[in-house]
């Protein structure tokens, strides 16, 4: 009788130096995702819509190149692709430092490097997403992507306050400076798993645009994957209003500290422990749509927060709202997909995806420099209950 699911992910050395690499590499990211905010905020005197401007360069190429970079990863052998992509992404972050000591550091040159971070984490996010099915048999999917999910929420709920005391001891840019060593690690980590990872022959290629129009069609045509990948697009436009407006928020309108900031969001990471450890016992047909609505939930709490505390119970429901619907949703595209499509179907969702973060997270800071950062919020509940209520009268509620 073949091993069960928990057996094989507790005996698998490659899926457990993989997990532990994306736990590195999640760790300091989460550091790095706030440490850039209250950089613009506080070092560089920034207003929301700067936040935008610089979450939204980020996702720049993920709206110019991802469904080419799709279509080129699933060419290639991806081991060799993470590792690269995470070597290069720790160098290029020891920029941030080294600029700001040398007072060469704005919003502009931020975009810039925020840019080319952006474009080496697009082709590194196709590669991630496609590596799982080749370490593990399908039936192990859902289970190795809650583990993920899991290990995910716990840096999200401890590299936020890390990332507030950090700033607080040796101000944001020197922070930054330990995403770039999670990266180094990370990279390292995954050159050392064994894992069956052959290119596709050369002769069973059809034309570049042929292959970025299949994957594209299989999406789209797709009867379950294309209702969860157009509410998918929806959720994020609306949530990056969030995602530009919150750090500003905290900061400037409940008067919290950097610490507080991060306190906060680390919230969001232990209700993403809690929802990823419940996933499994979920149908997403109905899991997925539910989060979306338990996330708009959470959000209304914090537009109503007079203080850190109903701010971080709403940050709570909204990673529980993660927890259940990422590994989920994720498992759900890696087995319905065939491994010869799944960097193009990744990489098609998911530069769609932040092609409405580079769209929503400037509109979400220019509507809160116009109308209040309240207003915005409300807007990102309208969405989030709006795409989770469409995604339920879909057919995806059969999934």
């Amino acid at each position: 009788m073949p091993a069960p699911p928990a057996s094989r992910l507790r005996a698998d050395r490659g899926f457990r130096l993989f997990w532990t690499a994306s736990t590195v590499s999640d760790l300091g990211s989460n550091i790095t995702m706030l440490a850039v905010q209250v950089l613009v905020v506080t070092t560089l005197a920034g207003s929301p819509t700067d936040v935008g401007l610089v979450s939204s360069a980020r996702w720049l190429p993920y709206l110019a190149l991802g469904i080419l970079v799709g279509a080129l990863v699933d060419r290639v052998r991806r081991r060799p692709l993470l590792v690269g992509t995470d070597l290069a992404r720790g160098l290029l972050l020891c920029a941030v430092p080294l600029l700001a000591w040398s007072d060469l550091l704005s919003v502009p040159v931020l975009c810039v490097l925020m840019a080319a971070f952006g474009l080496l984490s697009l082709v590194n996010d196709a590669a991630h997403q496609s590596f799982l099915p080749r370490l593990l048999p399908r039936e192990s999917l859902t289970r190795a992507n809650a583990r993920l999910e899991q290990s995910s929420s716990v840096a999200q709920a401890s590299g936020p306050a890390l990332a507030g005391g950090l700033v607080s001891w040796v101000g944001a840019p020197l922070a930054v400076l330990v995403d770039a060593a999670s990266f180094l690690v990370s990279g390292l980590l995954t050159a050392r798993v064994p894992v069956q990872d052959p290119a596709p022959p050369r002769a069973a290629r059809a034309s570049l645009r042929t292959e970025m129009w299949e994957g594209l069609r299989w999406v789209y045509a797709h009867p379950l994957l294309r209702p969860l990948a157009l509410t998918t697009h929806l959720w994020f436009l609306f949530f990056s209003v969030l995602g530009a407006v919150y750090v500003p928020y905290v900061l400037l309108v409940l008067d919290g500290s950097a610490l507080g900031l991060g306190l906060t969001l680390a919230a969001t990471g232990v209700g993403g422990l809690l929802g990823s450890a419940a996933a499994e016992r979920f149908r997403p047909g109905w899991a997925v749509p539910g989060s979306h609505l338990l996330e708009a939930v959470g959000i209304a709490l914090i537009a109503l927060a007079p203080d850190l505390w109903l701010a971080g119970t709403g940050q709570l429901l909204v990673g529980i709202g993660l927890g259940v619907s990422n590994p989920l949703e994720m498992a759900f595209r890696q087995t319905v997909t065939p491994d010869r499509l799944l960097a193009r179907t990744n990489g098609t969702m998911r530069s769609l995806n932040r092609a409405a973060v580079v769209v929503g997270a400037p509109l979400g800071g220019l509507l809160a420099d116009s109308v209040g950062i309240r207003p915005a919020l409300w807007v990102t509940v309208a969405g989030l209950a709006a795409s989770g209520l469409l995604l339920l009268a879909s057919p995806f509620r059969r999934a």
